[in-house]
């Protein structure tokens, strides 16, 4: 009798569930200014400059001194990485940093793709754009835009560029072959932090909307992970028509069946067609989902409402930022890389690869202080007005890439980094 009951009161909340819905609705393309004091009557310098990524010996010696005076104090006894970064596998990537990692060479290959900024709403928006060397007759590239999240950067899609851009010459097929734009957000890398309080991923969206017009893309690609898929679903609920496919790494969806299920159990899932491997992920429920996000979601709360805070000391040392970047790069990639004494970080990615991510944080002055308020503006940005969160898979607007990105339900809620 009670399981009946139980059964309908399901049954009813989920067909009252999807009957309800509101509609999904455009994004209105509005106006802002994020520069400091007020918006100029002067109309905005809408020019495109060439940009360097530069190093000085100063900027080298500097960061060098403070690794020298690194302080370590001693993890616990089998803490592994339970408790975060593991100080004693800390000491060899410092070790490395100090005395191997060439930041020169590194700029160097920062430098490979072409950099620009240019003004939007008041701010210096950084961004690379890397055109096809060459293109099969006739044929014409795809612009795509590509947005990061926290706490990655442009780099990210380094190793990933030539596979879109050159297809054919790394083995690929050259049916798609793109144009690769991708941009800094706001407060990160090498573009502007705003001057305001209140830019969130809607304001985001739209100026990076403005970027692709300006350099004269009226329909365009777009893919995001992390912080990038909720910028770039917003882009697509904000200029639809301009928008000709969307791939994310990371789902936001909400009023979707896909959102209840895991409450649901695993034979519904296997039912709506989960595969073996998303059952695997998600069950068992508590453990793999809500313990997950107990423990792992302590920096979004402190990021969400003090960021500045935890910011001054981040700011203020490179091996604090390097454990608190690095800590998310071992945990999100895959979970059981907590049970490591090094994290399992040089299982998926290289020390240079992670260390260049780090010093585009920290040779660029304060933004791993406005990184961090991105998530301050959660409250505005994400399922609080009806239109935001809507994952728009259902309407056939995603971008299939097989073989360059991955393409599993599963693959968005782990691993952000990887592609």
């Amino acid at each position: 009798m009670w399981l009946e009951l139980i059964l309908a009161s399901v049954l009813g909340f989920v067909i009252y569930w999807f009957v309800s819905r509101d509609k999904e609705e455009t994004l209105p393309l509005e106006d802002g200014w994020w520069g400091p004091g007020s918006k100029p009557s002067a109309k905005e310098d809408e020019s495109i400059r060439p940009f360097k990524v530069e190093t000085s010996d100063e900027e080298i010696k500097d960061l060098h001194q403070r690794i020298d005076r690194f302080r370590a104090s001693p993890p616990l006894e089998g803490s592994r990485f339970h408790y975060g970064f593991n100080s004693s596998y800390l000491k060899k990537v410092v070790s490395f940093w100090r005395n191997e990692f060439d930041w020169r060479k590194q700029v160097e290959i920062l430098n490979q793709y072409p950099h620009f900024k240019t003004k939007i709403e008041g701010l210096d928006i950084h961004f690379i754009h890397v055109k096809p060397p060459q293109l099969p007759s006739g044929r014409t590239p795809k612009p795509l835009l590509m947005v990061h999240g926290w706490p990655g950067s442009f780099y990210e899609f380094y190793k990933i560029i030539p596979l879109l851009t050159d297809p054919k010459t790394h083995g690929l097929s050259d049916e798609h072959v793109f144009e690769v734009i991708c941009p800094s957000i706001p407060g990160y890398g090498f573009s502007e932090a705003s001057s305001k309080k209140g830019l969130n991923s809607v304001a985001t969206a739209r100026i990076f909307y403005k970027l692709m017009s300006r350099l004269g893309f009226q329909k365009f690609y777009i893919q995001g992970g992390d912080w990038g898929s909720l910028i770039c679903t917003n882009i697509a609920q904000m200029v639809p028509n301009h928008v000709k496919g969307l791939h994310l790494n990371m789902a936001f969806i909400s009023r979707n069946i896909y959102s209840l299920t895991p409450l649901l159990g695993q034979r519904f899932g296997r039912f709506l067609g989960y595969t073996e491997k998303d059952l695997e992920l998600l069950y068992p429920f508590k453990e793999k989902v809500f313990y997950s996000i107990m423990r792992e979601s302590g920096y979004l709360h402190i990021q969400a409402t003090k960021p500045d805070t935890v910011g001054c000391a981040l700011n203020d040392s490179p091996v604090g930022l390097a454990a608190y970047i690095l800590e998310k790069f071992s945990t999100w990639t895959k979970s059981e890389y907590r049970e490591l004494e090094d994290g399992g970080l040089e299982r998926k990615f290289s020390l240079e690869d992670l260390l260049t991510n780090i010093m585009i944080y920290w040779t660029t002055t304060g933004t791993i202080v406005s990184s961090q308020r991105f998530p301050e503006n959660m409250g505005q940005s994400i399922m609080v007005h009806r239109h935001e969160g809507e994952a728009w898979l259902s309407r056939e607007r995603v971008l299939f890439l097989p073989g360059v990105f991955k393409q599993s339900w599963a693959a968005k809620t782990q691993g952000n980094f990887e592609l």
